[in-house]
């Protein structure tokens, strides 16, 4: 319709094109969402499982710090921390119905639980005393044919190996995370094994030897009694770690305070049980005998190597750990092949830093240096790596490793 200033008007019930259509009232009511009106409900979705069978909150905190969420991530679920949401997701998720057990009087659970202590002390202490008797059985056949003497040296090794599985699958030093990788035992076979006839083959390398099948294979006695009773120590430090540990988790308030009441745990809990072998080293010296100023060194760096690479395996972590060992085994076998190359012609050098070692401290050098790196190394990476609440439950829902920096 036109209008008499030439303009045009809308009829009834048109909308005209150049002018917007009225707001409705229920649009304008209503506010702008910006996001989810409940953003841990995803959440819960997500983990419904961890948090439907959660004993706590601290279990729920474990599971989703290992599935890689932070105080950065919680952050955007409204909470200052993991130990807040998880509160939270408790409260939220029911509880998955459980065919509990009816529980034991108190004086019925004390006793298995003292039989229990007691039979895994005996199964720590059962390295050390076969390695007594290995030992023992050794020297009885001093005279006696190389046969015989090989044969009863062997059998001293296999059952030493089987007391070490038996202690090392019970109490505080049994693997909660699977089996780990199965190129461990054999790491931890090398290392041992070097500690006990490395410095003797070494050696005889060195010397042109060894003269085979003749020559006779010299054991470092003392350090392989301190190790074998090393289990014990290192059961008791571990034990102390995970208590300490549990403790701080319950009582942090987010995973940089977690973090920094761990490292120092970690370094006490290592020199703790460095003191202990120490004393374990000089016990066994004085009684078998002192041998060169450095094979102690070298088995308190091994003993140190295996504590860190165990307590590592324990708490969620057994690749680095077993990466520890491997890198360890690579050096020590690396000092032997350099020997061994360096008698081809043109390639005597290569022998040359391995000789030089040797003679300025002792061949006990070479497997203290590499299980002092390695050592190190674990050292530094478990400084990292146990600092988040998955590695301080019993049974975190995930692999810690696969979502650990």
């Amino acid at each position: 319709m036109t209008t008499p200033e030439g303009g045009t008007t809308a009829a009834p019930g048109e909308v005209r094109a150049d002018r917007p259509a009225p707001p409705r009232k229920d649009a304008a009511a209503r506010p702008l969402r910006r996001g989810p009106a409940d953003p841990v409900r995803t959440l819960m979705h997500h983990h419904q499982e961890l948090c439907a069978r959660a004993v706590d909150a601290l279990e729920i905190a474990a599971g989703l710090e290992a599935h890689g969420v932070t105080d950065r991530t919680a952050a955007r679920f409204r909470h200052r921390d993991v130990f807040s949401l998880a509160e939270e997701l408790y409260a939220r998720v029911p509880r998955a119905a459980a065919d509990a057990a009816p529980a034991a009087a108190p004086y019925q659970e004390a006793a298995p639980a003292r039989r229990s202590r007691t039979v895994c002390g005996a199964l720590q202490l059962l390295p050390g005393a076969v390695c007594v008797a290995a030992v023992a059985a050794l020297a009885s056949v001093t005279g006696a044919t190389p046969a015989v003497r090989t044969a009863v040296g062997a059998s001293g090794l296999v059952l030493l190996a089987l007391a070490v599985r038996l202690g090392v699958r019970s109490g505080p030093l049994r693997l909660r995370h699977g089996t780990g990788p199965r190129t461990a035992g054999l790491w931890v076979g090398w290392t041992a094994g070097y500690a006990v006839y490395g410095d003797w083959l070494l050696g005889q390398l060195l010397a042109g030897g060894p003269d085979l099948p003749h020559a006779a294979p010299r054991a470092a006695v003392a350090p392989a009694v301190a190790l074998a009773f090393a289990l014990v120590p290192a059961a008791g430090c571990a034990h102390w770690f995970t208590v300490r540990g549990r403790r701080v988790l319950a009582a942090s308030r987010g995973l940089e305070e977690l973090a920094a009441r761990v490292r120092p745990l970690l370094l006490a809990v290592t020199l703790l049980f460095l003191a202990a072998l120490a004393a374990l080293l000089l016990g066994a010296e004085a009684v078998l005998g002192r041998g060169d100023v450095s094979t102690p060194v070298a088995a308190a760096a091994l003993g140190v190597l295996l504590f860190l690479a165990r307590l590592l395996a324990v708490h969620g972590f057994p690749e680095a750990a077993a990466a520890g060992l491997a890198s360890a085994a690579a050096l020590e076998a690396l000092a032997l092949a350099l020997v061994l190359i360096a008698r081809l012609p043109g390639l005597p050098p290569l022998g040359v830093p391995v000789e030089a070692l040797t003679t300025a401290v002792g061949p006990a050098a070479v497997p203290a240096v590499a299980c002092t790196a390695a050592a190190l190394g674990l050292l530094v990476h478990g400084l990292r790596a146990l600092t988040g609440a998955c590695a301080h439950w019993p049974a975190p829902s995930g692999r810690p490793e696969a979502h650990r920096p």
